[in-house]
């Protein structure tokens, strides 16, 4: 049976595993992305994911990639990406895993994804109209018609993350990051000492900041 590593790209976590055409997962893994770091160390460590499973599985006949920023979907290119990721802008994951892999690889926005996967198997099952909002590190949206993701002329429609607010972007003031850290200034922590799920965790304990 035909094997696919999947992989996804996020500025917090990189998630990853082997589904085969059944869609059924195989394995499943997560490792820190250290986005910060850049594209050139995101590059280093999807290569490694790639490596390990092909000396662990036969049958694997493709690669399929979600990430964080804009895509270029035909071109397996990101055309923009926010401050999280530095210099991940022109990163063309297609050619990359073809020249290094021989493997063909289709990639396209988390959130597209994200939003795709819910209209096929998800929440969106049977709905001609989908609409998908992701809220992380950043804040996504997606829409998927008649079963087909909407990129829009530039690639970029639904990307309501960026959209002004009065005292800035969308998800600089509402996605997790900024949960983060307004929960960690309100107690007087350092931010690495929250994160979304303790901030859940004690809001079911009754702590009044993270409710």
């Amino acid at each position: 049976m035909k094997k696919y590593i999947c992989i996804d790209i996020g500025g917090t976590a990189i998630k990853y595993g082997i589904i085969n055409e059944e869609g059924e997962f195989l394995d499943k893994q997560n490792i820190p992305s250290n986005a910060q770091k850049g594209g050139a160390h995101l590059i280093t460590l999807v290569k490694d994911i790639i490596s390990s499973y092909l000396t662990k599985h036969d049958n694997i006949v493709g690669v399929a990639m979600s990430t964080a920023g804009m895509v270029d979907t035909q071109k397996g290119e990101i055309v923009y990406a926010g401050k999280q990721i530095p210099d991940y802008i022109g990163t063309n994951w297609k050619k990359i895993i073809q020249d290094d892999f021989s493997l063909p690889c289709e990639i396209d926005n988390d959130v597209n994804c994200a939003g795709l996967a819910e209209a096929v198997s998800g929440s969106g099952k049977g709905a001609s109209v989908t609409l998908c909002l992701t809220i992380g590190t950043g804040i996504g949206g997606c829409l998927i018609m008649d079963g087909k993701v909407f990129h829009g002329f530039s690639n970029s429609a639904c990307e309501v993350g960026y959209m002004h607010m009065q005292d800035g972007a969308f998800q600089d003031l509402a996605s997790t990051t900024a949960l983060v850290e307004y929960v960690a200034a309100a107690h007087g922590d350092p931010v690495d000492q929250w994160n979304g799920r303790r901030i859940f965790k004690e809001a079911t304990e009754g702590n009044k900041i993270c409710m």
